[in-house]
């Protein structure tokens, strides 16, 4: 487990922190603009409303599962991205914020 500094030698210089920062501004931006050809404005505005986050977080978490199972750690990274991703979606559709989140990891460490 990393610090949050650390970009696991991925390009730039941005910390985990700020690509959540960055990533959750997008997901706000799109729930506030909803533009048309937005994936995530339509995770906002879908007839099944929050039940399809929900059901996504379900198929992505079943998909990283599989991918530790396998030992495929290429897989594993990009499941993990897609459960963060959508984790960030539904907190923003319970009115949550970053922080909510940082302070209850922050409690944890």
């Amino acid at each position: 487990m990393t610090d949050g500094t650390d970009d696991g030698g991925l390009e730039g210089d941005a910390s985990t922190d700020e690509v959540l920062s960055e990533l959750f501004a997008v997901v706000e931006s799109r729930k506030a603009e909803l533009p048309d050809d937005s994936y995530t404005a339509s995770l906002f505005t879908h007839e099944k409303g929050e039940d399809a986050v929900l059901e996504k977080l379900g198929e992505e978490t079943t998909e990283l599962l599989l991918a530790a199972k396998n030992g495929d750690d290429e897989a594993l990274a990009h499941e993990a991205a897609d459960i963060v991703y959508h984790l960030l979606v539904l907190l923003s559709m319970q009115g949550m914020e970053l922080a909510d989140l940082r302070r209850e990891l922050r409690e944890r460490r």
